[in-house]
């Protein structure tokens, strides 16, 4: 009798997530194995991920678009950095222009995957979020590319007297669309990206927009215009600008990176010079300004134009830095005594982090803990055949990461054709292999969930790198096998080989 697995529709590799990791592998799954049948599975019903989830006024990347787009997909637009609706009018682009969107299955949430040894593929349970009918399929391989946290919820703390403020309160991963903050005096709790974006967008036409910040934020003024690609496009046309200026743009990330690790101090007296240049006279910018931690131990922000600071000066926007003791009717009451005044409280403190999804794992009918695995060139985990995931850089842009692990993935699969094998497993050589937390990263939302993510090794090729030309090297050009990837035939495999 045929298996129930036998009898489930299959596909060569089920791709979890429609965003821009998603979109991403599904492009070079469909240029380096067009033979390979795929699918992607995305639980909301549109494409975008982040950047269809979040509304928030003034959201934008943080990164420039030459480096946060695709390599295969130049960036046309005039801005630095650009905002939600652009990213997301480049994402359904790419989608229509490469036929990925006949790949997406949407209202389809996976609920749990068990992988078998003997049949080399995963049995992936699914339910359709508007019907709630359940259903199954299997795959040789299973890519999450659900990115690092929960999308039905951000991370609030828990705020005492929060049911006694009479206004609203909103977190920023669930902002209304109705909302209207004209002439209304707004508080948002908060310092890091999203604070930064959003402060300077609200006091365009709220009365005022204070930022109420526990700890200060590293913040850079960029500017709002791509000067330079602009020139590069008169001069070399579209195609050429676009890959001058990643190269350009690699370069630099990469090098304000190594400057800030290698120079914390000298750089911390840099970024401050530039933010007193850009704030009033008097400014006390030690006190709003000078994080207790050397730049890049949490993420740089960035204020496209300097919005922020002309915010600041023009008296739109104030920073308080202080910590909340408890809500009150009208607004929120702070350790020092100072009571701050609001018709709406923004909470934008952060995200909830959720690995892969949520998805339960099973090997072999054994549950996978997380907790218990190391992360393998920053795309598989040891012990768990045939999973990758796409997790992109946290000190430069996403893209540039998840660009390489796709390529590298493609060369797997070739390698593996070459050779007969339909099994990948990472499998330390050294059973006593040093292991650190799964992002050397001081945000606050990491911190929370570090006991229930992987870890990482302390070398190659377990260690998760942020490393560009590093990862260049070892993703792109060193052979996909070594020593600590086992590549095997299933009995499957090697019947039909016999």
């Amino acid at each position: 009798m045929p298996s129930v697995a036998a009898q489930l529709e299959h596909l060569d590799v089920l791709i979890v997530g429609a965003g821009i990791s998603g979109l991403g592998a599904a492009y070079y799954l469909r240029r380096e194995h067009p033979q390979r049948s795929h699918a992607i599975l995305e639980a909301r019903g549109a494409l975008g991920g982040t950047w269809d989830l979040f509304r928030y006024p003034g959201i934008r990347s943080d990164s420039d678009l030459h480096t946060f787009g695709y390599a295969f997909k130049p960036w046309r637009g005039e801005r630095f950095l650009a905002d939600g609706d652009q990213i997301l009018t480049y994402l359904h682009e790419t989608a229509r222009e490469f036929g990925i969107e006949r790949d997406i299955r949407y209202h389809t949430k996976v609920v749990s995957a068990s992988w078998s040894s003997p049949d080399a593929r995963w049995t992936v349970e699914v339910v359709n979020t508007e019907s709630g009918a359940r259903s199954a399929l299997t795959c040789s391989w299973l890519l999450c590319a659900t990115g690092y946290y929960r999308y039905d919820e951000g991370f609030t703390p828990c705020f005492d007297g929060r049911d006694r403020f009479r206004g609203q309160i909103i977190h920023p991963q669930h902002w209304p669309a109705d909302l209207d903050v004209t002439g209304r005096r707004i508080v948002v709790i908060g310092s890091g990206a999203t604070a930064v974006t959003l402060v300077p967008a609200l006091a365009d036409t709220a009365a005022h927009v204070t930022m109420l910040q526990r700890t200060p934020t590293y913040i850079l003024a960029t500017p709002s215009r791509d000067v330079l690609v602009i020139r590069l496009r008169r001069m070399f046309g579209e195609k050429r600008a676009h890959l001058l200026a990643r190269a350009l743009y690699i370069f630099r990330q990469q090098a304000i990176w190594r400057f800030c690790r290698r120079f914390p101090k000298t750089a911390r007296r840099l970024i401050r010079r530039l933010n007193v240049r850009m704030l009033p006279a008097g400014y006390p910018v030690d006190e709003h300004f000078s994080p207790p931690y050397d730049p890049w131990d949490q993420r740089l922000c960035f204020a496209p134009g300097g919005d922020l600071f002309t915010a600041i000066s023009r008296g739109a926007v104030s920073v308080v830095t202080d910590r909340v003791t408890t809500f009150t009717e009208k607004g929120v009451q702070l350790a020092s005594g100072r009571e701050l005044a609001a018709d709406v409280i923004v909470t934008a403190t952060g995200l909830n982090v959720q690995a892969f999804g949520g998805v339960p794992l099973t090997v072999d009918g054994e549950p996978v803990r997380l907790s218990s695995t190391v992360a393998y060139k920053g795309l598989m985990l040891s012990g768990v055949p045939n999973l990758a995931y796409m997790v992109g850089y946290t000190t430069s842009s996403w893209t540039l990461k998840i660009g390489l692990l796709c390529e590298h993935f493609c060369r797997l699969l070739t390698h593996m054709d070459a050779h007969g094998y339909d099994t990948a497993c990472p499998v330390a050589a050294d059973p006593a292999l040093g292991t650190r937390p799964f992002l050397d990263f001081g945000a606050g939302y990491i911190q929370r969930v570090l006991d229930e993510l992987p870890r990482q090794g302390n070398r190659k090729p377990w260690l998760t790198s942020f490393d560009y030309l590093g990862d260049v090297r070892l993703l792109r050009h060193l052979p996909v096998a070594d020593d600590e990837l086992r590549l095997s035939r299933s009995r499957q495999r090697a019947g039909a080989a016999s």
